[in-house]
């Protein structure tokens, strides 16, 4: 009898162990130790592949795995280097200029006061006679003539050039001379200062000997006072040898009457040097460009620079 009742209990208690509810079962699950996922998706990977991989990937990525920006520190340790700068141009050498001479090619040609035969006649230019053009009008050469502007017909003439001094006021000087040829040589003509630069009473642009020429242009072209005559005027400015001769420098000569003294006493001469063997100067006749001879440099004593 016992051993039906210890039956009937046991098969009493599976029945109600079978039918408790399946949901307390999957609580008692899920807290503790899963053992089998609850659908296909628990299957699936991590939804954000970069979690524990971030490979070359440096930036935060949002939820559609797109690079946005953070404020980390930036770890590149690589000290900066300045741009060398790109050198300066080298400044470009002045352009060369040169002077426009004409030489007369026959003798009596007329300087007219005009660019045409129907002007006034200002003189007559001697064969090889020297002018600088200062302009041109049709045929006729603009120059200058005894301090007023001039014109000579270019059918007479021999075109050349000289190249000019970068300093211009060297050129100023020349420009000044320029305007004086043919004006006529007179010894011991009155100077225009008194080497101090005080004006002296009863000058006249109209006569010339050389030192009062050189004084003169010097004057009116830079400013530069010199003295009053070639023995005092050769003391001034600095010295230059014959090899490093120079546009806008003076030459100091003697010359036949004065060779044989000694010291300052044997210049008698000076010339304003214009390059290619040229010289600006005034002698026994009148104001005049015109070459070296060779027994002029025979007489050569030296030359300065005033400018």
């Amino acid at each position: 009898m016992l051993k039906k009742i210890k039956t009937l209990t046991a098969i009493l208690l599976a029945i109600a162990f079978v039918s408790a509810p399946l949901s307390a079962f999957q609580s008692y699950t899920k807290n503790n130790v899963s053992i089998l996922p609850e659908t296909e998706n628990d299957l699936a990977l991590p939804s954000n592949p970069n979690d524990g991989n971030d490979d070359d990937n440096d930036g935060a990525t949002d939820g559609n795995n797109e690079n946005v920006e953070t404020d980390a520190p930036n770890t590149d340790t690589t000290p900066e280097v300045e741009p060398t700068p790109s050198p300066e141009p080298a400044p470009l050498p002045p352009s060369t200029t040169y002077t426009k001479y004409i030489r007369c090619t026959g003798n009596g040609v007329n300087i007219r006061s005009g660019a045409g035969t129907s002007y006034s006649t200002l003189g007559t230019a001697e064969k090889n006679t020297t002018y600088a053009v200062v302009g041109q009008s049709g045929n006729w050469y603009q120059t200058y003539y005894r301090g007023k502007t001039a014109y000579i017909y270019a059918s007479y003439t021999a075109v050349f050039e000289m190249e000019e001094s970068k300093n211009d006021e060297v050129e100023d000087v020349i420009a000044q001379g320029y305007k004086l040829i043919g004006v006529p040589y007179v010894y011991g003509a009155v100077r225009f200062h008194d080497g101090k630069g005080k004006l002296l009473a009863g000058f006249s642009a109209q006569k010339f000997d050389c030192s009062s020429l050189i004084q003169y242009i010097f004057y009116q072209g830079a400013g530069t006072i010199l003295d009053v005559n070639t023995r005092t005027q050769i003391k001034q400015g600095k010295y230059v040898k014959p090899s490093e001769l120079q546009r806008g420098d003076c030459i100091f000569f003697t010359n036949e009457s004065r060779q044989h003294l000694t010291g300052i006493e044997r210049v008698g001469h000076v010339a304003l040097y214009l390059g290619d063997n040229y010289i600006l100067h005034t002698a026994s006749d009148y104001a005049r460009i015109e070459q070296i001879s060779q027994t002029r440099w025979n007489y050569y004593i030296e030359a300065r620079r005033f400018v």
